[in-house]
């Protein structure tokens, strides 16, 4: 698994119900059944990649976060998790609704628009950056949506969702330093990873 899906697997409780969305190859799934007893699944776009996981016997659908998951009854799972897809989704916003809706808590992973080497190649070149975590160019990428970390922490204020943990990854490591304060994970942070849920007595 890549560094960001342990960290997201080692929030996630033992026999707990998940849906990972955007799941890929379903390694996390798979990691989750095996490692900590959990009913994974997994909802994927690409079906070349939802193909692959089938035949590895990982249950994956094939569905798009924006529209399948209006259909699932509220508080299916214990885990919602959406890694490196929130930027890609045409409506983040109800994306998130819906995680927080049909799942007790959200586990939320994005690449930070604002961070310090975006910023600077923007200034210096006047150009679209791309880097190991937005790596294609601005005509082909399927991120929409990018955000900043601050952009995240306002949004969870203005829904009402309460930010339980978060913390930064800068490549194969979580960083301590830039996960002290949110402007330093704004400027410093190459992936925000947040754990929510919703805000006592919100519906």
């Amino acid at each position: 698994m890549r560094f960001d899906q342990e960290l997201i697997a080692a929030m996630v409780a033992p026999h707990s119900r998940v849906l990972d969305i955007g799941c890929g190859d379903g390694s996390l799934i798979g990691h989750l059944s095996r490692e900590k007893n959990c009913d994974a699944q997994g909802l994927e776009l690409d079906m070349k990649a939802v193909t692959q996981s089938v035949a590895h016997g990982l249950p994956v659908m094939h569905g798009d976060a924006d529209v399948v998951l209006a259909d699932y009854p509220d508080g299916t799972f214990d885990y919602v998790v959406l890694q490196r897809t929130l930027q890609a989704v045409d409506c983040p916003r109800d994306v998130l609704r819906h995680m927080l809706r049909i799942g007790r808590l959200a586990l939320v992973s994005f690449p930070n628009f604002g961070h310090w080497r975006l910023r600077w190649h923007l200034l210096r070149t006047g150009r679209m950056p791309m880097t190991s975590v937005w790596p294609t160019p601005w005509y082909e990428t399927p991120n929409i949506h990018p955000c900043t970390i601050y952009d995240f922490f306002a949004l969870c204020e203005e829904d009402g969702y309460e930010v339980c943990q978060w913390m930064v990854v800068n490549g194969n490591r979580q960083s301590r330093l830039a996960g002290c304060s949110p402007h330093l994970a704004n400027l410093f942070g190459e992936q925000g990873l947040f754990l929510l849920r919703r805000k006592s007595g919100q519906k």
